[in-house]
């Protein structure tokens, strides 16, 4: 049986405030590779030049990775502000039409902090733009130095921060043989209102929405908020999570053989 192809969404990026190029983080790379046994293959967060439906053809999986931009708005019938800035509209319209289309194919589909957020919009929910300015919930972005720089050591940025407690008996709870975890915490937008087929199985110590599944999908099809992709070679709860993954291909391949 060959290795299972996953496709990983890019991220729209200008280098040297010139040229347009799609991104991904080499930490999801390696985690598809090195954990879920997967082959990698980055696409396109570009409607134009990225179809669905081919796409879906080839993979095996699909993994909706984190990223810097937050979903307009207006996918969530909300108004746009540049406080909440940037967007990434391209990504948008790719990812939330994936996430569906992935669920109605049975495909695999992993979503991680953006990703998360794609899969509850796609469904129908909404997000709030910034977690932390709802009143009694905590600061979920990455640490910063007291002059507003990013932390530069990462063990620092990507250290566990809080706990999220799992719905008992739920798929997370099953698939981690636990009902409490501790997770790392690099996000501003978070989800609002959950989708209508969006059950959420795992809420932080401050209310915030952080692990979700869509109810009465064929296979694999979770979504996370904290950054799974972070370590999973050692970290067990991220490393369970890329294992139940790639497991979740081989048996689609399997009954497809």
């Amino acid at each position: 049986m060959r290795k299972p192809v996953v496709g990983v969404i890019g991220n729209a990026h200008r280098v040297e405030n010139r040229f347009q190029v799609q991104m991904v983080g080499e930490r999801n790379l390696r985690a598809v590779a090195e954990v879920s046994g997967g082959l990698p293959m980055m696409f396109a967060g570009a409607p134009d030049i990225t179809d669905i439906g081919a796409l879906l053809d080839v993979v095996d999986g699909i993994v909706l990775t984190g990223a810097r931009a937050n979903v307009h708005p207006t996918r969530f019938n909300v108004d746009p502000c540049e406080r909440h800035e940037p967007y990434d509209i391209h990504r948008d319209e790719v990812a939330l039409a994936l996430s569906v289309a992935c669920v109605s194919r049975g495909i695999p589909l992993f979503g991680i902090c953006r990703g998360l957020q794609e899969m509850n919009v796609a469904f129908g929910g909404s997000l709030h733009p910034e977690i932390r300015e709802i009143p009694g919930r905590m600061n979920h972005r990455m640490p910063r130095l007291e002059n507003g720089e990013i932390h530069p050591d990462p063990t620092v940025v990507f250290a566990d921060r809080h706990d999220v407690d799992l719905t008992p008996g739920g798929a997370f709870a099953r698939l981690l043989g636990c009902e409490k975890i501790r997770v790392n915490s690099l996000h501003g937008q978070g989800i609002l209102d959950p989708g209508k087929r969006v059950l959420i199985e795992g809420i932080a110590e401050d209310g915030t929405i952080e692990a979700i599944r869509i109810a009465e999908a064929p296979t694999f099809a979770l979504g996370v908020q904290w950054h799974a992709e972070y370590d999973p070679q050692r970290n067990p709860i991220n490393r369970k999570l890329f294992e139940a993954f790639g497991e979740a291909m081989v048996e689609r391949q399997r009954a497809a053989a």
